[in-house]
């Protein structure tokens, strides 16, 4: 019994995309372990077939459709045998900061290429000594004029090489309370002062790229700071929600699927 409404758009939606993922994904996924990375090119394919980001409104590429699509990327995406292009990450987890906080001259800059998958992102919130007490990050942003310089490091942050967008988690270290101290600011990729250091080994999950980041008078634009200055922490308790979700979701259809596959098995 179907518990969820799924329309028929829904349903059209899911078989072009399980055609897809047949056809672009599952015969590379293990070229790509391999590798230890997803070439752009395959995230480029997926953007333009419409499978990126479904939540964006049409008004900068997307399809504006509720989150039934995003579950049906997920339920896809576990049966591809790779977790390297991690779709829900980029448009469930990192975009949405940008689709409920940022400008409107930030969404008109940024929304298409992400929905097209010219962009990929990542969220900047870990460090060496801060991991899951986001009161506890210490990367810095001190307005100057009209920028903002950070300087700081992040770790363990998915999509961190091929990541051309990342928005990053900062405090203001003249504000003491540090749930009032953090903001968020877009940071693209190439931006002096900004690093990527080394792709981190780890036990599963190869083609998922994980990386360091490194921010030494790393200058920005203010206008890139997403909503009001102080507000982060309450934005990634926000947001924080559905990135559980999301989560959550992605390790139901993984166990669904593998045990789909140990009784076929037997």
């Amino acid at each position: 019994m179907e518990i969820l409404n799924y329309t028929e758009d829904h349903l059209d939606f899911r078989k072009r995309l399980r055609d897809f993922l047949a056809k672009e994904v599952t015969p590379h996924a293990d070229q790509w372990e391999k590798d230890g990375v997803v070439p752009k090119a395959a995230w480029q394919k997926m953007g333009r077939a419409g499978f990126l980001c479904t939540e964006v409104s049409p008004d900068y590429g997307g399809i504006g459709g509720d989150f039934l699509y995003s579950v049906i990327v997920t339920e896809e995406i576990s049966r591809t045998h790779q977790n390297g292009l991690v779709a829900p990450l980029h448009s469930d987890i990192v975009v949405p900061y940008i689709t409920a906080y940022a400008s409107p001259e930030l969404k008109k800059k940024y929304l298409p290429d992400c929905v097209s998958g010219a962009i990929v992102t990542a969220v900047a919130m870990t460090e060496p000594d801060a991991g899951s007490d986001l009161a506890g990050i210490t990367t810095a942003a001190v307005e100057e004029g009209d920028q903002v310089v950070l300087n700081g490091s992040k770790t363990f942050i998915s999509n961190g090489i091929i990541a051309d967008l990342i928005v990053l988690a900062a405090r203001d270290p003249a504000i003491e309370d540090p749930y009032q101290a953090i903001s968020l600011y877009l940071v693209e990729s190439g931006t002096p002062g900004f690093e990527k250091g080394r792709r981190l080994k780890k036990m599963g999950l190869w083609s998922q790229d994980t990386a360091e980041f490194f921010f030494s008078t790393c200058r920005i634009p203010k206008t890139n700071r997403l909503g009001k200055k102080g507000d982060g922490f309450l934005m990634l308790m926000d947001k924080l929600q559905q990135e559980r979700l999301v989560l959550d979701t992605q390790t139901y259809c993984d166990q669904r699927l593998l045990r789909h596959l140990q009784v076929r098995t037997q």
